[in-house]
């Protein structure tokens, strides 16, 4: 019988797992995914339980201080996940099988005294170092001032990029602009292959505290029928430059927030498409919905009294501007979370 995520792969999803959980990493392998990413709240969680404990004594012993600890142990543990997924990228000649890599948070953090050039610059120089003889590793660069500022050049080194933190338009056209004109510098364009996350759930979030008024019916649409608009438009572009390999977007933030939701309420809106990355709870309360199958909904937008009731009292400027705000501390904070971890196990250790 085939499996609810079985199901979602067949309507044309590529499902990618959150986590780079050495053991998540194999099941979920097992039950279709062909990808992973990565970030500080995941390495953190995994060396909570322990069970890493060895490699960071060995690091310790070598001299490393907390933070360059942190950064081996997530390099190693990427590296883990990406033996795993290698036979998918070779099967897909590199369009599919990747494992994201996030760069340093901390550039995006308040404290943080550099100024926008050398913020970008130091994108590029991070980018090129971790991306370094790795064939299925992209690297995650956030749709911020900086962030954006590194993307072409990244490109044009010949580095797979994931573009993460977007949650407008605005940043999808900018981030896929910068891209664009980075591979266009490229002597080919065989291995050209970009993603671009798009967060969801986020947006239903914000709009249920901030936008109250919105209908029943409109309330809780706003980041599905967000997302679909920036699909339908990535579509359509990358369509033109008739490419070997799919430029897609992440549907990234794919975890229901509210418990009375069902947890494939998103993974059922948007299947049939480039890539959902679902956090390991999220696949395995699909997997127990025994019986569940998907059809492709992605090109089904809501109807047009909803999309017109959403563009009448939904500002995108402004949400975009507050959940930025929010994100980046999201991003910043998880990894000052993580060097705290690590000099707290070096006491215990």
């Amino acid at each position: 019988m085939t499996t609810p995520l079985q199901s979602l792969i067949a309507s044309g999803t590529k499902l990618w797992l959150d986590s780079i959980d050495p053991d998540l990493v194999k099941i979920n392998r097992q039950q279709g995914a062909s990808g992973a990413t990565s970030n500080p709240i995941i390495v953190s969680d995994l060396i909570k339980t322990g069970r890493f404990d060895d490699r960071i004594v060995a690091l310790i012993k070598e001299g490393l201080d907390d933070e360059a600890i942190a950064w081996q142990v997530t390099d190693q543990l990427v590296k883990g996940a990406q033996e795993v997924f290698a036979p998918v990228w070779a099967d897909t000649r590199g369009n599919d099988g990747y494992v994201s890599f996030e760069l340093d948070p901390l550039l995006e953090d308040a404290a943080c005294t550099l100024s926008l050039a050398e913020k970008s610059a130091k994108y590029i120089e991070l980018g090129k170092k971790w991306a370094a003889g790795h064939t299925n590793r992209m690297i995650k660069v956030p749709a911020t001032p900086g962030g954006l500022g590194a993307l072409e050049e990244l490109c044009a080194a010949g580095i797979t990029l994931n573009v993460t933190l977007i949650f407008s338009h605005r940043q999808y056209l900018l981030a896929r602009d910068a891209v664009w004109r980075g591979a266009q510098r490229r002597k080919s364009l065989d291995q050209f292959k970009s993603v671009f996350s798009i967060f969801v759930s986020r947006i239903d979030v914000y709009t249920k505290q901030k936008v109250s008024q919105l209908s029943a019916a409109a309330q809780g649409q706003v980041g599905i029928l967000n997302v679909k608009r920036i699909w339908q438009d990535n579509e359509k572009w990358w369509a033109e430059k008739k490419l070997p390999l799919k430029q897609e977007l992440i549907f990234a933030s794919t975890g229901t927030k509210d418990p009375k939701e069902s947890p494939d309420r998103y993974v059922a809106a948007l299947a049939g498409s480039d890539i959902q990355t679902n956090p390991p709870g999220t696949n395995a309360a699909v997997q127990n919905l025994t019986g569940t199958t998907y059809s492709r909904t992605i090109d089904k937008f809501p109807p047009a009294e909803v999309v017109a009731e959403i563009d009448r009292e939904v500002d995108f400027a402004k949400l975009e501007e507050t959940l930025m705000f929010e994100g980046l501390a999201k991003f910043a904070d998880p990894h000052k979370a993580l060097i705290k971890l690590i000099a707290d196990k070096r006491k215990s250790l």
